[in-house]
C-alpha cells in the first residue's frame, strides 16, 4: 500500500472509519502515537490514528533532537533505563532511520580546575552501554581526552584562557524530530494504518470516541476494540491521569555567532556538578542552545513560549565557556517543549524519571512519559497492553520510509533519505503536500520543512508556501 498521505487519502480515510469499528484506534499524532500505529499495523492489525492538529504538533517537534545513550540515566544510577536508552539508538542509528540520525561529536570544555575526572568517568560507562547495545564504533566512536589545540580546532569559538583541552563523545543526532515523525506515520500508512490529522477526539473509551472534524466541523463516532492514549501533555483530557509537565526551551543562533563548527558542547552550569547545557549545530548553519528543565502549572498551551528567564539562562551558561559573550542580539528564534511526565511525588520537575509508562483504565491504555530515544520501545509496550493480537513487535527491524541508498542533493538526502531525488523534482512544499499529509502553510512551514523554527525566514517564505499549497490541495480535490 502507498506510504503518501495526502488530503484526499484524508477524506477516504475518514469515510471508511466514520461510524465503522476497527482493531485499534490510536489518539495523538506525535512520536509515541505515530511509533504506535506502526507497530500495530505491522502486527497485523486494523489501525486508525486521529490527531487533533497536525502530526508532531506537540512535544515531539521540541526536542533536542538527540537520540542519546542515557548518561543522565546513569548517573542518576538508572542503569536499565540508560541501557534502554543505548539499545534504542543503536536501533535507529543501524536499521530503522540511519538517514535521520547521525553521529554527532560532543566536546566538554576543560577550563580551570573542572571536574573531569567524573565526567570521563560517565563517558567510559556510556561507552560500555553503547558496546553491550551491539553498536559499532564506526557509527558511534569511543570517547577520549583531547589537548587544548584539539579542542579549539573543534570549537574555534571556545574561550582559550585558561582552556587544559576536553573531552570528546559521541551521541546522535537528528537532522529533524518532526521528520521522524512524519517518517514513522507514512511507513505506518503503508502498512494500512489510517492516518487523520485534524480530527480532535472529544470523548475516549475503551470502545468508542466521539470524533469532531476540525476542516468541517462536522462530529463523529469511531468504534474500537481497543483504544491507546498517546496525547502527550493533554493525556489527562481524555482519561483521569495526573502529569507534572516539564518545559524545555531552546534558542536558535547562527553558527557564526558562536565559533562552532560540527562538534557539539556540554557545558557544565556553573555551581552545578549535576547539570548541563547544550550547544547543538545543526546542518542549516544555525545552533540550538538548550536545555532547561522547569515545572509548569496551569492550562497546557497549544505552543509553549520560552520566557525571559530561560532565554537569560541559556545565553550566561553558553558564554561560560566561549569566547565572546552573547546577547539577545544574537537570538534567531527560539522554541520550548512540554514533556509529559508522569507525577509520582514530590520534588522537582528535573528529578522525576523519565521512564515511560502504561496504564490501562476502563479499556483506555495511555502512555506518558519516555524520550523521544524510546518511543519504539514505548510503542511496543503500550500495543501489548492491549492484548489484541499475540504477534510480537516486528519494528526493531522494519526500516522507515526514506531508508536506503540516496541520491540528490545533500540538504536533501539529509532530511529525505531515498526520497531526495523525488523531492528535488517538486520541491519540498509540493512534496509535504502530496506525500506527507500537510493540509495547510502552518504545516508545511512549521512542522515538515521547520523553516518556522526563525520568524524572519518565515515570512519570507509564507506567501510561496500559501501560494503552492493552495495549488497542491486544488490538484487533489
Amino acid at each position: 500500500m502507498s506510504t503518501s498521505l495526502n488530503a484526499a487519502r484524508r477524506r477516504r480515510d475518514l469515510a471508511a472509519v466514520a461510524d465503522a469499528t476497527v482493531d485499534l484506534l490510536v489518539v495523538g499524532g506525535g512520536v509515541t502515537g505515530a511509533g504506535v500505529a506502526l507497530d500495530a499495523a505491522s502486527r497485523g492489525l486494523d489501525v486508525c490514528l486521529v490527531e487533533a492538529r497536525d502530526l508532531a504538533f506537540g512535544t515531539s517537534r521540541w526536542s533536542s533532537k538527540l537520540v542519546h545513550g542515557g548518561l543522565r540515566y546513569l548517573a542518576r544510577g538508572e542503569v536499565g533505563l540508560a541501557h534502554e536508552s543505548a539499545v534504542e539508538r543503536g536501533v535507529l542509528m543501524t536499521r530503522t532511520a540511519p538517514h535521520l540520525v547521525r553521529a554527532l561529536p560532543q566536546l566538554v570544555p576543560l577550563h580551570g580546575r573542572a571536574h573531569d575526572p567524573l565526567v570521563l568517568a560517565g563517558l567510559r560507562a556510556g561507552d560500555v552501554l553503547r558496546r553491550l547495545a551491539g553498536t559499532p564504533s564506526r557509527v558511534l566512536p569511543g570517547p577520549r581526552r583531547v589537548p587544548a589545540a584539539e579542542a579549539l580546532a573543534l570549537v574555534p569559538g571556545l574561550r582559550s584562557r585558561d582552556l587544559r583541552g576536553g573531552l570528546l563523545g559521541f551521541d546522535g543526532q537528528l537532522v529533524d524530530d518532526a521528520r521522524l515523525v512524519v517518517a514513522l506515520a507514512r511507513t505506518a500508512a503503508g502498512f494500512g494504518a489510517r492516518v487523520i490529522t485534524r480530527a480532535e477526539v472529544t470523548a475516549l473509551t475503551g470502545r468508542a470516541a466521539h470524533v469532531r472534524d476540525g476542516l468541517t466541523g462536522e462530529t463523529f463516532t469511531i468504534r474500537a476494540r481497543a483504544a491507546v492514549n498517546a496525547a502527550g501533555v493533554w493525556a489527562g483530557n481524555l482519561v483521569d491521569v495526573k502529569l507534572r509537565p516539564s518545559r524545555g526551551s531552546h534558542l536558535v543562533l547562527r553558527a557564526d555567532a558562536l565559533g562552532v563548527g560540527r562538534t557539539a558542547l556540554t557545558v557544565p552550569v556553573p555551581g552545578r556538578r549535576d547539570r548541563f547545557a547544550l550547544v547543538l549545530p545543526q546542518l542549516d548553519d544555525r545552533v540550538h542552545v538548550g536545555l532547561t528543565d522547569e515545572p509548569v502549572a496551569g492550562p497546557i498551551p497549544d505552543v509553549p513560549r520560552v520566557p525571559e528567564s530561560d532565554v537569560d539562562f541559556l545565553l550566561g551558561v553558553a558564554s561560560s565557556v566561549l569566547e565572546r559573550e552573547l546577547t539577545r542580539a544574537d537570538v534567531l528564534g527560539g522554541f520550548a517543549g512540554l514533556r509529559p511526565l508522569l507525577d509520582t511525588g514530590d520534588g522537582p520537575s528535573a528529578d522525576l524519571s523519565r521512564r515511560h509508562a502504561v496504564l490501562t483504565d476502563g479499556g483506555v491504555t495511555t502512555v506518558v512519559g519516555g524520550k523521544l530515544t524510546t518511543y519504539r520501545r514505548m510503542a511496543a509496550d503500550a500495543v501489548d497492553a492491549t492484548g489484541l493480537t499475540r504477534v510480537r513487535s516486528r519494528t526493531k527491524w522494519l526500516p522507515l520510509v526514506g531508508s536506503g541508498p540516496a541520491r540528490g542533493p545533500a540538504r536533501l538526502v539529509a532530511r529525505y533519505g531515498s526520497e531526495a531525488h523525488r523531492v528535488a523534482e517538486v520541491g519540498e512544499f509540493a512534496w509535504a503536500v502530496r506525500h506527507e499529509g500537510a493540509l495547510d502553510a502552518d504545516d508545511v512551514l512549521d512542522r515538515r520543512t521547520r523553516i518556522g523554527l526563525v520568524a524572519a525566514d518565515r515570512r519570507a517564505a509564507e506567501d510561496e508556501a500559501r501560494r503552492r499549497v493552495a495549488e497542491e490541495l486544488a490538484a487533489l480535490a
